[in-house]
C-alpha cells in the first residue's frame, strides 16, 4: 500500500506542495528561475526552527544521560548478572532524578512525521494524483527533480549539474566531518566501555564516525530539491547542536 496514497496523507502533501509552489511564486520577483530552490531553503528552515523545542528536549535528555552515566555504569557492574533487578534498579534510579530513559526517543519520534512529510515533497514525483511541479523548477539550470545517479545512469550528465551536485554532496560531507570531530566522544578501551557506554567503544567510534557520512552518500541518489533539503537540515543540525551544548552543557556527576 502506498502511504502517500492515503486521502489525509495526501491531502497534507497536496496542501504542503501548493504552499510551497506559492512562496516559489512570491520569490520569483526576487530571484528568479532558482526561486524554487530558495523556497525550498526557506520551507526547510522554518520547519527545523518549529522543532527547535525538539532539539532542545534532546539536548536536556543528553546531559541527563551524561550526568547519571558513572552511576548507570555502577548499577551494571553490580547487577549485570540480574537483568531484571539492573532493570528495576535502572528505573528507579531515573525515577529518583525525574528523568526517563526514554527522553531523548519520544521528541525523534514527534518530529518523524513532520520531516516525512516535508521530505515526501522533494522526492514524489507525483502528489495527490498530479505531477509535483517544484522538481520540474531549476537551480543553476539543473531540474530539482534530477539525481547525480539518475542522470549518470540516463547519459545526460552535464558539468553543470556535475557541479551543482559536487557542491551539495562535497558541503554535506564536510559537515558531517565537522560534526565528527565536534561531538566526538572519547574513546574507552574495551574493559571501560564494557563498564561505561558501548558508545564510547573504538568499534562504537568507528561506526559513529561513518554514520555521518551516510546523509552525503544519500544525497548522490534522490533529487536535487532533497539533497538541498539534506544540505540546509544538516547544517542547521551542527549549529543547533553546538548552541544547545552551550546553553545546556553536560552536568557534573
Amino acid at each position: 500500500m502506498d502511504l502517500y496514497a492515503f486521502p489525509p496523507v495526501a491531502a497534507l502533501l497536496d496542501g504542503a506542495h501548493q504552499l510551497l509552489m506559492g512562496l516559489a511564486d512570491l520569490l520569483e520577483p526576487f530571484i528568479g528561475v532558482s526561486s524554487a530552490a530558495a523556497a525550498v531553503v526557506l520551507v526547510t528552515l522554518l520547519v527545523r526552527a518549529a522543532l527547535i523545542p525538539v532539539g532542545v528536549s534532546q539536548a536536556k535528555a543528553e546531559r541527563t544521560r551524561a550526568r547519571l552515566a558513572p552511576r548507570l555504569a555502577e548499577l551494571r557492574r553490580r547487577h549485570g548478572t540480574d537483568p531484571e533487578r539492573l532493570q528495576r534498579e535502572t528505573m528507579a534510579l531515573y525515577t529518583s532524578e525525574g528523568a526517563s530513559p526514554f527522553a531523548g526517543c519520544l521528541p525523534m519520534l514527534v518530529q518523524a512525521p513532520v520531516v516525512g512529510v516535508i521530505y515526501a515533497l522533494f522526492i514524489l514525483p507525483t502528489i495527490a494524483g498530479h505531477p509535483n511541479a517544484l522538481l520540474v523548477q531549476h537551480l543553476a539550470g539543473v531540474p530539482l527533480g534530477s539525481s547525480l545517479v539518475g542522470s549518470i545512469a540516463a547519459g545526460t550528465l552535464t558539468p553543470t549539474t556535475l557541479l551543482v551536485f559536487a557542491v551539495i554532496v562535497g558541503s554535506i560531507a564536510l559537515i558531517g566531518e565537522v560534526t565528527r570531530r565536534v561531538f566526538r566522544l572519547p574513546v574507552a578501551s574495551p574493559v571501560d566501555a564494557a563498564q561505561t557506554s558501548p558508545l564510547t567503544a573504538p568499534a562504537a567510534q568507528r561506526l559513529l564516525g561513518v554514520l555521518q557520512f551516510v546523509t552525503a552518500v544519500i544525497a548522490v541518489f534522490v533529487p536535487l530539491a532533497a539533497a538541498l533539503y539534506l544540505l540546509v537540515t544538516v547544517a542547521w543540525t551542527l549549529a543547533q547542536r553546538v548552541l544547545l551544548r552551550r546553553a545546556f552543557p553536560p552536568e557534573a556527576a
